[in-house]
C-alpha cells in the first residue's frame, strides 16, 4: 500500500478513510514525525501523543469553517501534516520553513500564533461570541488544553465567564500526566482519580452491553443514558470540578481510540453550552523509547540511530549559560538553608533536576503558573528566605504585575534568574526573549545585569543573593564565550573594561560580550584600535565608565540580544542626555522592532546584525564616518540608524 499521508490534501481527505486506513494513517504520521530529527530537535513526545486526537478533531469537526485553538502548540505537528503542509514537514524548525508552533501566515487552519500556555479556552471563547455578533451562530469552537498547562489562572477566568455566557464551547482536556516535567498540584491529583480507578473501564463495558439488548428507543435515549454515565464518573472519578465551573463534563475517553473519540466527540458537539472532554493520552504513545522518558524525549537531540523502535540520542558535550547557572544555584542551596529556589514547570528546560533530587525542601515547581511564582517567591522573601526565581525571560513576561506589585514596590530581595534571555533559535518569536531588558529595568529598586562569559555567572548570583533588594539576571540558552583575562570582582553598578580602543568602543551586555571581543579582533588585524566593555549591568548603569567612553571616544556601539526598544543601548542614551553629553555617534546595535522568526541562533544574530563579523562591519562604517576628518550633520544624520 502506497503512503496515505501523500493523499490527504485537506482534513476532507480523511473522510475517504476506512476504519484501518485511519489506524495506519496514523502509524504513518509517527514515522514522519521521527524523520526531522535525523537532523535536528524538534518537539516530538507531545506530537505522538495526539495523533489520533488529531485526526478524530479533524473528522468530526469542519475547521474550514469551525474554530480550532491549540493550547501551547507544540502539539501542532500532526495537525500540520493532514492540512495541507506534508510536503513542506521536512522544513519545520528550519530558517523559511514551517514554524514548530501554529502560524497563521502558513495556514487558515491556524488561528493563533500560540507559544504560551493557558490561553486556549479565552481565544476559543472569543471566536464563538465573536461569530454570533458577526451573524454565524453555526460555528462550532474547540480547545484543546493538556493538563500541565489547565492550572493556569487565566484557564479558570476563561471558564467562569464561560459558564455566565452559557454558549456551545468544546474543551478537550489532553491528559498525558505531563508539561513538560510531569504536573504538579491538586488538579493534578483530582484528575488522577480517572487513571487510578481501572475498574470504571468494567463498569462501563457492563453499562453498554446492558443498553444494547434494550429494546429499541431512539437516539434521544441513548444519550440521556451516556450522559447519565457520566455523571456517575463525574461525581466518583474527578469530574465534578468541571461540572462545578459550570461545565459539563463527558470522560475519560481513551485518547488513542480513533473510534470511541470520535463518537464522544461527536456527542459533545451537539451539547449546548460549554463541555469538557476528558482525554486520556500517553506522552510520547507510539515510540517505546519516548513514551517511556517523556521528559527527555519532549524536545530531544538528534537521533543517533533508531533500532525496532529504540531510540539512540546523540549527546552534547557543550556546556551552556543553563548548565552554569543550574551548577551556581545548587551551590548556593547547599551552602545556605534560606537560599530556595521555584521554578514554573520548567524544572528540566533550567536543569534543576539535582536541586531538585538533593534538596526537595528548597525547591519548589508551581507548575505553569508564573504570576503565583513570582507573589509567591515574594512571600518567602518577606520572611528572610532567599527566593531564586528560575523562569524563561518569554514566560516571565506574565507575571509582570506581580513583580511590579509583590516585588518591587516591596523592595523585597527576589532574584529572577531569566534562562532563554534573547533568542531562542527554532522556537521562533512566541518564545524569544527579547523584551526583558525594557520590563525589568523600568521598576524602582531593580537591579538588572548580565554575565559576560562563563566566568561571570557564579559570582553574579552569589552577589545577587546577598542584595536587600530585587535582582534580575538574564542569559541566553547559548555556550558562552571563553574569555582569558584578569578577575574582576562584581561590584553594583561597576562595568568592566576589557581593553580601551582609541579608535572606537563596544560596549557589550551579557551574551554580546564574546561576539563583541570577537569583532575588535577582526578590527585589530585590519589596523583599527577598538576597545571593549562588559556592561555586566543594565541598572544601575556604569555611568562613569560608559559615559567616559561616549565624551571621548570618536564612536561608541552598544551591542544587547534583546530589543533595541527600551533596551540597554536606550539605558546608554539616556544617561548621556541627563548629562548633557552630545551623543549622535553612539550606535545602538540588537534586536529591531520587529518579530524575528525561527531559525538556528547564528542565523539569528547575522540576520540583526548583532554577530562579530556584522559588529566588525558596523565598527568599520562609524570609523569612516567619525574619524578624524570633520563630518558635516548632514552625513551624520545620513548613516545613523536603529540596529
Amino acid at each position: 500500500m502506497g503512503s496515505l499521508l501523500s493523499r490527504i490534501e485537506s482534513p476532507a481527505d480523511l473522510r475517504t478513510l476506512t476504519d484501518d486506513e485511519l489506524c495506519s494513517l496514523a502509524q504513518e504520521i509517527r514515522e514522519t514525525l521521527c524523520q526531522p530529527l535525523e537532523s535536528r530537535s524538534v518537539h516530538f513526545a507531545s506530537n505522538l501523543g495526539v495523533v489520533e486526537l488529531t485526526l478524530a478533531l479533524h473528522l468530526t469537526f469542519d475547521f474550514a469553517r469551525d474554530r480550532l485553538i491549540w493550547d501551547t502548540g507544540h502539539q501542532i505537528y500532526p495537525h500540520k501534516l493532514i492540512t495541507g503542509r506534508h510536503e513542506q514537514f521536512a522544513s519545520i524548525r528550519t530558517r523559511g520553513g514551517l514554524m514548530g508552533y501554529p502560524n497563521p501566515d502558513e495556514s487558515p487552519y491556524d488561528l493563533f500564533m500560540t507559544g504560551h500556555a493557558g490561553c486556549s479556552v479565552s481565544t476559543a471563547l472569543g471566536l464563538k461570541m465573536g461569530d454570533e455578533l458577526m451573524g454565524r451562530p453555526e460555528r462550532k469552537s474547540v480547545a484543546v488544553i493538556g493538563d500541565g498547562a489547565f492550572p493556569s489562572g487565566i484557564v479558570y477566568e476563561a471558564m467562569n465567564n464561560a459558564a455566565e455566557l452559557n454558549r456551545e464551547l468544546v474543551v478537550v482536556l489532553n491528559d498525558n500526566q505531563m508539561s513538560i516535567c510531569p504536573r504538579v498540584g491538586g488538579v493534578a491529583k483530582s484528575l488522577d482519580k480517572a487513571r487510578m480507578a481501572p475498574m470504571f473501564h468494567d463498569v462501563k463495558c457492563q453499562l453498554d452491553e446492558a443498553l444494547h439488548k434494550l429494546p429499541l428507543v431512539g437516539h434521544s435515549f441513548e444519550r440521556a443514558w451516556t450522559s447519565l454515565k457520566d455523571m456517575v464518573k463525574a461525581g466518583v472519578y474527578g469530574g465534578m470540578l468541571f461540572e462545578q465551573l459550570g461545565f459539563q463534563y463527558v470522560g475519560p475517553v481513551d485518547g488513542h481510540d480513533i473510534k470511541t473519540l470520535r463518537e464522544y466527540l461527536q456527542m459533545v458537539k451537539e451539547q449546548p453550552g460549554p463541555t469538557l472532554l476528558h482525554v486520556l493520552t500517553e506522552k510520547g504513545h507510539g515510540i517505546a523509547s519516548a513514551s517511556e522518558d517523556p521528559v527527555t524525549f519532549h524536545t530531544p537531540p538528534v537521533f543517533e540511530k533508531v533500532e525496532n523502535g529504540v531510540i539512540s540520542l546523540r549527546k552534547s558535550k557543550s556546556v551552556n549559560f543553563t548548565n552554569l547557572v543550574s551548577d551556581a544555584i545548587r551551590e548556593q542551596l547547599a551552602s545556605d538553608k534560606k537560599v530556595c529556589v521555584m521554578t514554573a514547570a520548567m524544572c528540566q528546560g533550567n536543569k534543576l533536576e539535582r536541586s531538585r533530587e538533593e534538596f526537595p525542601d528548597q525547591f519548589f515547581d508551581t507548575g505553569i503558573c508564573e504570576s503565583h511564582a513570582v507573589a509567591f517567591a515574594a512571600g518567602m522573601a518577606k520572611v528572610g528566605a532567599r527566593p531564586i526565581v528560575a523562569i524563561y525571560s518569554t514566560f516571565l513576561q506574565r507575571s509582570f504585575d506581580q513583580i511590579f506589585q509583590e516585588v518591587a514596590l516591596q523592595n523585597l530581595p527576589v532574584t529572577f534568574c531569566l534562562d532563554r534571555a534573547g533568542f531562542t533559535g527554532p522556537d521562533g518569536p512566541t518564545h524569544h526573549g527579547t523584551f526583558d531588558i525594557p520590563y525589568m529595568r523600568i521598576f524602582p529598586n531593580m537591579v538588572v545585569m548580565a554575565p559576560g562569559d562563563a566566568s561571570d555567572v557564579q559570582p553574579m548570583l552569589e552577589f545577587a543573593l546577598k542584595q536587600d533588594c530585587p535582582v534580575s539576571l538574564r542569559y541566553p540558552k547559548a555556550a558562552p564565550a571563553q574569555i582569558e583575562r584578569a578577575a574582576c570582582p562584581i561590584e553594583m553598578g561597576q562595568a568592566e573594561v576589557y581593553e580601551w580602543g582609541t579608535d572606537g568602543c563596544i560596549i557589550a551586555i551579557g551574551s554580546m560580550f564574546g561576539e563583541a571581543v570577537e569583532a575588535a579582533e577582526i578590527l585589530r588585524e585590519e589596523g583599527f584600535d577598538v576597545g571593549v566593555i562588559n556592561a555586566r549591568f543594565i541598572k544601575p548603569l556604569d555611568k562613569r565608565t560608559i559615559l567616559k567612553a561616549v565624551s571621548e571616544l570618536p564612536f561608541v556601539m552598544t551591542v544587547e540580544e534583546g530589543t533595541v526598544v527600551g533596551g540597554f543601548g536606550s539605558a546608554v542614551l539616556e544617561a548621556a542626555c541627563e548629562e548633557g553629553i552630545a551623543a549622535n555617534h553612539v550606535y545602538r546595535c540588537g534586536i529591531p522592532d520587529d518579530w524575528i522568526l525561527h531559525a538556528e541562533r547564528k542565523e539569528q544574530l547575522a540576520e540583526v546584525g548583532i554577530d562579530a563579523p556584522s559588529l566588525a562591519a558596523k565598527a568599520r562604517e562609524l570609523a569612516a564616518l567619525f574619524g578624524p576628518k570633520e563630518n558635516s550633520l548632514e552625513e551624520v544624520n545620513s548613516c545613523k540608524q536603529v540596529g
